[in-house]
């Protein structure tokens, strides 16, 4: 949007209605956690509206956005990667009883099991992942892989497959949902 002397402006009162399920969608893919990916999003609006008189209308709203959450996103992983942001992240070890409690990350011991074990079980979940991804409709297995696994952008797979956006993030929805019912059904509950 411009107002009457060209210069580029932002509606930040539209910011939650267009483009919240696009940057959380993107961001739980990359942090693997809602909340997170919630808390990130938060952030890039407020960052948004602190930056607003830097928008120079090189790119949309989203894009610009989207560098902001980006931003973030690194911001996140760098903290949890530092030393004082492991000692800032703490794991629930024990819900009940005396020993109840959280530890902090970096105290916890770093090995508790056997480190081919570690390896057989993850080619196991990966193996699994990959029966459960096979047994989707063939649409919804190629739409997930360009999006989460290939990592494409939403406009390019769109394009590949000459589908819309929203048809798109319906497709990544049922995908996704089957292969948690798939993976309850085979690998948790085992």
């Amino acid at each position: 949007m411009n107002s009457k002397d060209n210069k580029p402006t932002l509606s930040p009162d539209t910011w939650i209605d267009k483009y919240a399920d696009y940057l959380f969608n993107y961001t739980v893919v990359r942090v693997n956690d809602s909340d997170t990916a919630k808390d990130l999003v938060q952030e890039t609006f407020f960052a948004g509206l602190k930056s607003a008189k830097n928008f120079q209308g090189k790119s949309t709203e989203r894009t610009w956005l989207i560098s902001i959450l980006k931003r973030k996103i690194i911001d996140h992983y760098r903290k949890i990667n530092s030393k004082k942001g492991q000692a800032e992240v703490r794991m629930n070890f024990y819900d009940s009883g005396e020993n109840e409690g959280n530890w902090i990350e970096e105290r916890v011991p770093q090995s508790w099991e056997n480190e081919s074990e570690k390896i057989i079980e993850t080619q196991e979940l990966k193996a699994q992942i990959d029966k459960c991804i096979d047994a989707l409709p063939e649409k919804y297995a190629m739409v997930f892989r360009m999006k989460t696994i290939q990592e494409f952008e939403t406009e390019e797979i769109c394009k590949e497959l000459d589908i819309t956006a929203s048809n798109l993030w319906v497709i990544i929805h049922r995908a996704r949902t089957q292969l948690r019912k798939c993976m309850e059904e085979n690998w948790f509950n085992n």
